[in-house]
């Protein structure tokens, strides 16, 4: 695969991701930590005939980007957690209609207002289920500065596929790091581009809604000559309101499935030194690369240590942490909040026992900690 090495910082290649993977709009509201991604978009955005636009808040910018979705345009909002918070409702409408969105949460402190400027992982488990109802949310978490590009590229061709948001998780610090990073070049990722259905028969047997029990509706574009109807309720194939039953029940069963059957396109997780492992630590973004650090510092003190790091954290990896967990002895979550995902490692493997490294405070967790935390298991 051909290559190109760029010096940028997370939230800028975040949106060089989503132009050459296709991105023609964006709306959103300035946030910090995420602020960047959306300057740097009011530049790329003109460049290639594209939107970018500030909205009066966050609430109009997700509802501008699903606007953009509906008229069958790649689009990309960007945020942090309070943001998702005001967002929630839309965020629904989308999942309900399934139209095609990549959400960058860039991660701070909360509840609320919070820690602004300080890094944390504490929307992980609002990332699983950002709105109220049923449905399988799709969350990718970058664990490096290449990450936060090929991470978003992979967002878009998920949204377009699966046809519902797709929530591409950073942190404060890797948002904010800047050094070098390896990235396909543009012609890499434009191979790799599968544009999203469409329906090419008649208008009169066009049911948008009307799709196999694990596949997505396929919507094609307004404007261009297929009517249908878009709706945050319950709704029949051409997209009409109903409570009939039956349609109702294989909707939402629907909206799970189409998820729940395919996790194999969408599951992505690094091992690193877990072969002969007596130690597991689970970590994801900005924390994974201590804990990489601190397995090398084990590893030479004789302490055998490895780490599971979940890319894709929705759907969860469950079988893969089940079958690690059932052979290697001890496992430590490590993360910057108080153990969101721990509680999903627990469920997944069936075990209680699994030990927490865990802050709170807006300051990373540096390498140290978590050797001490190991040479103490």
């Amino acid at each position: 695969m051909a290559m190109r090495e760029i010096i940028s910082s997370g939230n800028e290649l975040a949106a060089l991701a989503a132009r050459d993977a296709g991105c023609k709009f964006f709306a959103g509201y300035p946030i910090t930590p995420s602020s960047e991604v959306m300057h740097e978009m009011s530049d790329l955005m003109p460049e290639i005939g594209g939107v970018c636009i500030q909205m009066e808040d966050e609430i109009a910018g997700v509802a501008a980007a699903i606007g953009a979705g509906m008229a069958g345009v790649r689009t990309m909002t960007a945020t942090s957690g309070p943001g998702i918070s005001l967002k929630a409702e839309n965020l629904g409408l989308a999942q309900m209609t399934e139209v095609p969105l990549v959400v960058v949460n860039v991660m701070r402190g909360g509840p609320s207002t919070g820690l602004p400027t300080r890094v944390s992982q504490g929307d992980v488990a609002q990332a699983k289920n950002p709105s109220h109802g049923d449905y399988k949310s799709i969350t990718l978490c970058a664990g490096s500065l290449s990450e936060c590009y090929t991470e978003t590229v992979r967002a878009f061709n998920l949204a377009d596929r699966f046809m519902q948001p797709v929530f591409v998780l950073l942190d404060e610090t890797i948002g904010h790091m800047h050094g070098k990073a390896v990235l396909p070049t543009e012609e890499e990722v434009n191979k790799g581009i599968v544009p999203r259905k469409q329906f090419t028969g008649p208008a009169e047997e066009y049911f948008p809604y009307e799709c196999e029990h694990d596949q997505p509706a396929v919507l094609n574009p307004m404007f261009k000559g297929y009517r249908y109807h878009f709706t945050g309720l319950h709704h029949d194939k051409k997209g009409f309101p109903t409570e009939e039953i039956e349609t109702c029940r294989k909707l939402i069963q629907r909206l799970e499935d189409k998820v729940e059957l395919h996790k194999d396109e969408i599951e992505l997780n690094e091992e690193f030194f877990l072969d002969d492992a007596e130690i597991m630590i689970v970590a994801y973004g900005s924390v994974s690369l201590a804990a990489k650090e601190a397995i090398r510092h084990l590893r030479a003190e004789g302490i055998k240590a490895g780490l599971f790091r979940p890319i894709t954290l929705w759907p969860s990896p469950q079988d893969r942490m089940r079958e690690l967990a059932s052979r290697i002895p001890k496992v430590l979550c490590v993360e910057l909040n108080i153990g969101q995902y721990r509680d999903e490692v627990q469920r997944s493997t069936g075990r209680l026992d699994i030990a927490g490294l865990f802050k709170v405070n807006g300051r990373p967790i540096s390498p140290y900690e978590i050797v001490n935390k190991v040479k103490e298991l």
